[in-house]
């Protein structure tokens, strides 16, 4: 059953209790105003037009009508008047006789000098005995019965009990009452009915249909998150869910996009120095190196390319085990500043035949141990320095490695006044196989993975690497490590970064 229906059938079922719970009222009102319980089966029959009198009352009307038939000379005897009206005093009521227009009685309970004026004409068909009759605003019910003296002179007896002018209202405006009351619960149970389907079903309705949406596979759009009660929690909840899901689909497809440029890239890789490879052994199959020099040449060329390639399944096998965190680190404790050295050392000579000053802004005698893994490390500088020095463009090409320290954290600075990187490639550089360089030239670049390694290797040590560089004055490559304590651990309060 939808909540539709069932809002439909609560909200008919509370009419109903309504309505009876209004009959009930109105006939325990009815009851406590008449005094007579058997009153309200007539309440709507205009009692009092049809039923004025009490039991008691009407029981002394009918003697009188019985006099009134058949003695009616007795309707002038005083004492048996005044007899009969001491005993409807004792009800609240009071008698009233007349003969043609004179009034032959009128009892004291009334008190009341336009009461001959108001009262019917003579009706000797006795057409209607009973009925009610205002002066001013104070109300009566009476029972009267009309007769003819032995003489035959008209004559009137009347039984008249005054009423509380409320229940005259009550009696005339009642079933107007009754259906105003009726309509204001129908039309408030239709208004409520409508602001809970409203707050309730359409918000549900607009959650299907972006259900629908999402299984259709579309996520680009967004749910109402105004309302703060239970239906937009939910709604929160699911618009929580859809951006995950378009998150997770864009980094899906652009994980598809990168696999794709992954395959292109080591396809594109792989493929120049094997066809070097191949021109070359080609050349010498067909006679080319003629000469021991020129096979000399040959071979070596062949010997470069096959250890190009060897280089770069070899990165390419480490960024994929770093990158599954199948790598284990061995952490020991390293002197920062006699590692660089060692490094700078073995690098010295190499850089000096390109023509490259390797700077270092030694911190003599001062020892900063910090928690590496001393091979992984050696990697990452060379990488940096490897990558750096595939982009000089300077006359006087210069690379400069330096260090600063804090409590928390050590940063290296490898600095090169190379050629730049562009503001909209710095946030790539860190990617596999990407390059600044498009073209993918072996001769201006490397494999496009240095970097990519270098970066898993100092996030594998719990630091951080990034670089700051403009166009045409130099690049700066910086990477933290978690320093060393006295007591021989690492600082892990303050920032887990320094900032950068």
């Amino acid at each position: 059953m939808s909540i539709r229906i069932k809002l439909l059938l609560s909200y008919t079922g509370m009419l109903i209790i309504s309505l009876l719970v209004f009959v009930l009222t109105a006939s325990l009102f009815t009851i406590a105003a008449t005094g007579d319980i058997y009153s309200f089966r007539d309440f709507y029959k205009v009692h009092y037009q049809l039923n004025p009198l009490t039991e008691q009352e009407e029981s002394i009307f009918l003697e009188l009508k019985y006099l009134a038939k058949n003695e009616p000379d007795e309707l002038q005897n005083q004492e048996l008047l005044l007899d009969y009206d001491f005993k409807l005093k004792t009800v609240r009521a009071g008698l009233y006789v007349r003969r043609e227009s004179n009034q032959v009685f009128e009892s004291h309970t009334f008190n009341q000098p336009e009461l001959e004026q108001n009262l019917p004409p003579y009706d000797l068909n006795n057409n209607q005995i009973r009925n009610t009759f205002n002066i001013g605003e104070r109300f009566y019910a009476y029972a009267k019965f009309d007769f003819r003296f032995s003489d035959g002179a008209k004559g009137s007896v009347f039984v008249i009990h005054e009423r509380s002018p409320f229940g005259e209202v009550i009696r005339k405006l009642l079933p107007i009452l009754v259906l105003i009351l009726i309509g204001v619960i129908v039309i408030a149970n239709v208004l409520l009915y409508r602001w809970i389907t409203r707050s309730v079903v359409k918000p549900l309705d607009i959650l299907r249909n972006s259900a629908e949406n999402i299984k259709e596979g579309n996520l680009q759009f967004s749910l109402d998150l105004r309302s703060k009660d239970e239906i937009g929690q939910l709604n929160e909840a699911f618009e929580n869910m859809r951006k995950r899901l378009h998150e997770s689909v864009q980094l899906r497809l652009q994980d598809e996009e990168n696999r794709k440029e992954l395959i292109s890239n080591i396809s594109h890789d792989l493929r120049t120095p094997i066809t070097n490879i191949k021109g070359y052994i080609e050349g010498i199959r067909d006679g080319v190196a003629d000469t021991p020099e020129k096979m000399d040449k040959y071979v070596n060329i062949i010997y470069s390319k096959a250890v190009d390639l060897d280089k770069l399944v070899d990165e390419l096998f480490l960024y994929s085990k770093l990158d599954l965190k199948q790598v284990p680190f061995m952490f020991e404790h390293v002197d920062i500043v006699g590692f660089l050295d060692d490094c700078i050392d073995e690098l010295h000579y190499v850089l000096e035949e390109k023509s490259i000053t390797l700077e270092w802004d030694e911190r003599a005698g001062q020892s900063i141990e910090v928690i590496a893994d001393l091979e992984k490390l050696k990697r990452t500088v060379l990488n940096i320095i490897g990558n750096a020095q595939n982009f000089m463009d300077k006359q006087q090409k210069i690379i400069r490695v330096s260090v600063q320290a804090s409590p928390e954290w050590v940063t290296v600075e490898i600095r090169d006044n190379g050629m730049g990187i562009s503001s909209e490639a710095i946030p790539h550089i860190f990617e596999r196989f990407y390059r600044a360089e498009q073209s993918r030239n072996s001769s201006t670049g490397g494999s496009g993975l240095g970097l990519a390694i270098a970066s898993q290797i100092i996030e594998g040590h719990g630091g951080s690497i990034w670089v700051k560089s403009e166009l045409g004055v130099g690049t700066s490559l910086f990477f933290t490590l978690k320093r060393k304590t006295n007591q021989g651990g690492t600082e892990t309060h303050g920032d887990t970064h320094p900032h950068h």
